[in-house]
């Protein structure tokens, strides 16, 4: 039994596939918990009428935000040691909108947090607010451009020494098929926020973040359907020609890709299993809607966590095995089967990622534990130490 296990866990096939499940699960983790980070960012002028009442709402997130962003340099660091040839290709062809990123979520908005309060004076403290809405929406619309992009495919090409080379522009990145996923991803995070501030505040932020909740379950629903639709019926999707060995070697030239609209449909027609994760998205938005008509706010967060993770499946599940579509040259395209380190390397991070992972998860858990409970205005105005 074993020697049965280690055989497994020597195939190098096994571990492309567990690996592409982890870093899944890694980019769940992100969005879920700081994706309300995110939201509630995106809501605080709205939400937000007086000083104390924008105070409670950045001391809510306060004491998680710069845990939360731990998964993304664990999926960053994922995509690095599992897939370099991803991860050189992703970074240097979104080389401008990743450095957006570093400058909202990475820069800015930490300096907002820790700054907002330096001074009583209210031209400081209003600028701080504007900055941290911006780390908010900004980053809420940026990933979704992301995978707006990655789903219609990237212009790159691989020379015959796979170096890689970047084709387009940084205009060809916001195009209307990209932009409408920024949308659906800015209305996903905001209900989240809303949803959280809903359990951890009370009176008229309560109100309020309940008034949004509502609105953007909604607007998150619709946005997400006709997503799905377009990249159904009117997107030009990638599909392999022939065989593909998962266990072949790490090449991805050794291949031959169709492009035409539809084919990400085809994957769903291969594997009608596929279907479930949309069809829980819905599910989870709907629920969000109707819970938080009857106040359970506990519930519907969950419902709204379901809903993110499994948005994030969709598109996996609809790309797989391709992770990087080349648009320009197809035969370029990133596979899981044909752009990961070797054997070695993959083993080595599985054993790591079984021993910390759990670990990480076991701390997260016990610091969401221990702050548990609403932030109120009255105990923000006895703590002046708050933000």
């Amino acid at each position: 039994m074993i020697h049965t296990l280690f055989h497994t866990l020597c195939n190098i096939a096994f571990l492309r596939f567990i690996w592409w499940i982890l870093l899944g699960v890694l980019l769940m983790g992100f969005a879920v918990t700081d994706g309300f980070d995110f939201g509630v960012a995106a809501l605080l002028p709205f939400v937000a009428h007086s000083e104390i009442e924008r105070r409670t709402i950045l001391n809510t997130i306060g004491p998680f935000w710069e845990g939360n962003q731990v998964w993304i340099i664990l999926g960053a660091g994922t995509i690095l040691a599992a897939w370099p040839l991803v991860y050189a290709t992703a970074f240097s062809c979104f080389y401008w909108l990743i450095f957006m990123l570093l400058l909202t979520m990475g820069i800015s908005r930490p300096v907002s947090f820790k700054y907002r309060s330096k001074l009583p004076n209210l031209f400081w403290r209003r600028f701080w607010d504007h900055v941290i809405f911006l780390g908010g929406v900004i980053p809420g619309l940026l990933f979704g451009i992301l995978i707006g992009n990655v789903l219609c495919g990237i212009p790159f090409y691989l020379d015959p020494s796979l170096r890689v080379f970047y084709t387009g522009n940084v205009g060809d990145f916001f195009h209307p098929f990209a932009l409408f996923c920024g949308l659906t991803s800015l209305s996903m995070l905001t209900m989240h926020g809303s949803l959280y501030l809903m359990m951890k505040t009370e009176g008229a932020i309560y109100q309020r973040s309940l008034t949004a909740s509502r609105w953007m379950s909604i607007v998150f629903m619709l946005c997400f359907v006709l997503t799905c639709l377009w990249a159904a019926y009117a997107l030009s999707g990638y599909q392999i020609i022939g065989f593909m060995d998962p266990k072949g070697v790490s090449n991805p030239l050794h291949k031959h890709v169709m492009v035409q609209i539809g084919a990400w449909r085809h994957h769903n027609v291969l594997f009608p299993a596929n279907w479930l994760a949309p069809l829980i998205t819905c599910v989870g938005a709907m629920s969000v809607c109707f819970l938080s008509y009857l106040k359970q706010n506990r519930l519907a967060f969950l419902c709204s966590g379901l809903a993110i993770m499994s948005t994030i499946a969709s598109v996996g599940l609809n790309m797989f095995p391709f992770i990087l579509p080349s648009s320009t040259h197809p035969a370029s395209s990133l596979l899981v089967w044909d752009a990961s380190s070797s054997t070695g390397t993959l083993l080595l991070m599985l054993i790591v990622a079984v021993f910390f992972l759990p670990i990480i998860l076991l701390y997260t858990s016990w610091v969401y534990y221990v702050l548990r409970g609403k932030v109120t205005g009255e105990t923000i105005a006895q703590n002046k130490q708050a933000y």
